[in-house]
């Protein structure tokens, strides 16, 4: 059994916002603060696109569950737009290169997302800080065992969700992103790449530990997450 070392960060107290404010490159300190206080946590689990829900055990996301993604980003962040459409906050913290841009195409609300892109030496207490807070924290890049498993039993205990971008000791759903072919150019060479096929396969522990497999267009035909099967429907329906 893991310990629960939640305490080990220490908990969050009225400087904490004002802390991660300091970071370099924190976007929406201030509205994260009072929309988070605003939004309590309703449920047990946090909604996802319903693309998604084949590939997650209870058809969404389980508050107090670590999650990582493997392979794609453009998946990760799919993984947040639904919920932040439906008012839950959520941030990123290690990924200096992420843009709100790339972020709001996928469908994610922006004005309901932090980035703390470059936390250096202070990446582990921003992580934990912000599960005290927010409904879904994004790891960026990879941490010691000792501490990711602090760092699930944090979000564990305050019932967020914590995503990594990569593999995670003890995860408990894994989801894994295959790429496959782009489409888009027309048969005489023109146009541009704008879909590409993609095979996710979910695993993980206990509920999740029954593989299962679905194909998707990430991005697909509006620039999101798209149903593989759906698009093919259309475009039959299309032809015919």
């Amino acid at each position: 059994m893991v310990p629960d070392d939640t305490d080990s960060f220490g908990d969050a107290d009225d400087d904490t916002v004002a802390w991660l404010a300091s970071l370099t490159g924190l976007n929406t300190a201030s509205g994260m603060a009072a929309g988070a206080a605003g939004a309590p946590a309703v449920g047990k689990l946090l909604p996802v696109l319903p693309e998604l829900t084949d590939v997650l055990p209870r058809r969404g996301l389980r508050r107090g569950s670590t999650v990582s993604v493997i392979g794609s980003r453009l998946l990760m962040l799919s993984l947040l737009a639904e919920a932040t459409a439906r008012g839950s906050w959520a941030a990123v913290v290690g990924m200096p290169d992420l843009g709100v841009v790339a972020a709001a195409e996928l469908g994610v609300e922006v004005s309901r997302l932090a980035l703390v892109p470059a936390p250096g030496a202070e990446l582990v207490p921003a992580v934990a800080a912000l599960l005290d807070g927010l409904d879904l924290v994004v790891v960026g890049r990879g941490v010691n065992g000792r501490t990711a498993r602090q760092l699930s039993a944090r979000a564990r205990h305050r019932g967020a969700v914590l995503i990594a971008t990569g593999a995670w000791p003890r995860a408990d759903v894994e989801l894994r992103c295959e790429e496959g072919r782009w489409s888009g150019l027309e048969p005489t060479g023109h146009g541009y790449l704008s879909e590409r096929e993609v095979t996710v396969r979910g695993s993980g522990r206990g509920a999740a530990a029954r593989p299962v497999v679905t194909r998707l267009l990430l991005p697909g035909p509006a620039g999101r997450l798209a149903s593989l099967e759906m698009a093919e429907t259309e475009a039959l329906l299309e032809a015919g």
